[in-house]
């Protein structure tokens, strides 16, 4: 008994000093804030979450939307066991022990177990193979939440046996109602103290938050406990003071998640839509993330190829040399190449006609003879018996270097693989190949 005394003292106490965010967490459903599309009044996990019928779940998103708040929420309105991992500290060792643990209540005492894994997608292949016999057998329940797209870092027999839900960052709206909240709530925020929250440094605290209710709650507590009161005992928060809190907006961006790879698809396709203004944006995104400019590059010279192509052939070019020249300079002055090459790119006429070569490789594949027709034959081996490259037609002995002759198989004659523009070079060029085609014969 001392010991559950003890226990619940020393609960009490981390409560009471711990961090602004954790102690406003919501402790029901009605005090969330956010998540509107799959949390509003009718939706399915709010369904679920209040009859008591939640499955398993992969939830997914930013740091500080309020997925571990969830799983808290389930764990307070659920009839299970509710018990918990965070798979950077958990290994199959603790999975054994809370498969166990689990087998024996359901065995015992017919309650089943709710096991939320947090971070998910830091357990190995292994471990997430480990947990699916359990998973579909009903021995427990899996909550997992993860920052990272399930759908990649996830095993795919969990995903495909989980209802996966995507949290989104907090909308400004919601993250003001959190400010109020923590500033008149008696019992878990700043009710008790004479606060006053200036209009604009509410604005600058949630616009650099930047939809993280972690980050916004941290910020106006460094704000709250390091302003002294004046002598009416009033504590005031003023824009300079919220500056100072949160001094710098924090960039989403990990090289191996889903922020990288939307935000290189951002800028690929601002480039691909000759946006100028969002091609640089999004590249200083990477570049203020500390994403290695070669990749940058790399994304641009496909880009070169496959978004500007024949259109403008000087844009490959443009952005090699870019490429060289940063590899010469580096940093900090190589930008300028970066952002030279971005622009050229975003700028440049375009045209996707070298994708001709995907429907190439499709016909390869369905053809069933590709035999080389015999005038376009190596006449060197067995020309005499076999009469290889015999007819064959020096298309530099004619005018305009061309004559009129078939290079395709047989059974390919007329088709057409590369569909041109009508943009740059490439217009000017492919009207020229119209013209020497229609002509009926070679002249010498």
């Amino acid at each position: 008994m001392s010991q559950d005394l003890f226990s619940f003292h020393t609960d009490q106490e981390l409560q009471k000093n711990a961090p602004l965010a954790d102690r406003l967490r919501p402790r029901n459903i009605d005090e969330f804030v956010g998540q509107h599309s799959i949390l509003s009044k009718g939706r399915l996990l709010r369904r679920a979450i209040e009859a008591d019928r939640v499955g398993n779940l992969l939830l997914h998103g930013p740091p500080g939307v309020g997925k571990t708040t969830l799983a808290k929420i389930i764990a307070v309105n659920t009839r299970s066991h509710f018990s918990t991992l965070n798979a950077v500290l958990a290994g199959m060792k603790e999975i054994r022990k809370e498969v166990e643990a689990a087998r024996h209540r359901l065995g015992r005492y017919g309650l089943k177990t709710i096991l939320f894994l947090d971070e998910v997608h830091r357990f190995n292949s292994a471990q997430q193979d480990a947990l699916l016999p359990w998973v579909e057998n009903g021995t427990f329940v899996l909550i997992g939440a993860t920052t990272e797209n399930p759908f990649f870092e996830v095993n795919k027999a969990l995903v495909s046996r989980s209802r996966i839900f995507r949290l989104t960052p907090i909308e400004p709206e919601d993250l003001h109602k959190l400010l109020q909240r923590a500033l008149i709530d008696t019992e878990r925020g700043f009710g008790n103290k004479n606060i006053v929250l200036k209009e604009d440094a509410a604005n600058h605290l949630v616009n650099v938050a930047n939809g993280d209710a972690r980050c916004l709650l941290n910020a106006l507590e460094l704000a709250v406990e390091t302003t002294c009161p004046d002598e009416k005992g009033l504590v005031e928060i003023n824009l300079q003071t919220a500056e100072e809190s949160i001094q710098q907006r924090a960039v989403l961006y990990d090289k191996e998640g889903d922020a990288h790879f939307d935000t290189i698809s951002a800028f690929i396709k601002s480039l691909r839509g000759s946006d100028v203004d969002a091609s640089l944006f999004w590249m200083a995104r990477m570049l203020e993330a500390g994403e290695n400019p070669r990749y940058m590059f790399r994304r641009m010279l496909i880009a070169a190829a496959e978004d500007v192509g024949l259109a403008d052939p000087q844009a490959i070019v443009v952005v090699q040399s870019c490429a060289d020249a940063f590899d010469r300079v580096g940093l900090p002055e190589g930008i300028y190449f970066l952002s030279q090459a971005a622009l050229y790119l975003a700028c440049a006429e375009k045209s996707n006609s070298c994708l001709a070569i995907l429907e190439a490789q499709q016909v390869v594949r369905d053809s069933q003879k590709q035999d080389v027709p015999k005038h376009l034959r190596d006449p060197h081996r067995d020309a005499l018996h076999s009469g290889d490259g015999i007819d064959y037609r020096y298309p530099h002995d004619f005018a305009d270097n061309w004559v009129n002759q078939t290079y395709l198989p047989n059974e390919l004659l007329g088709k057409t693989f590369w569909k041109p523009s009508l943009h740059g070079w490439e217009k000017l060029r492919s009207q020229k190949l119209r013209e020497l085609k229609n002509r009926p014969h070679g002249n010498l």
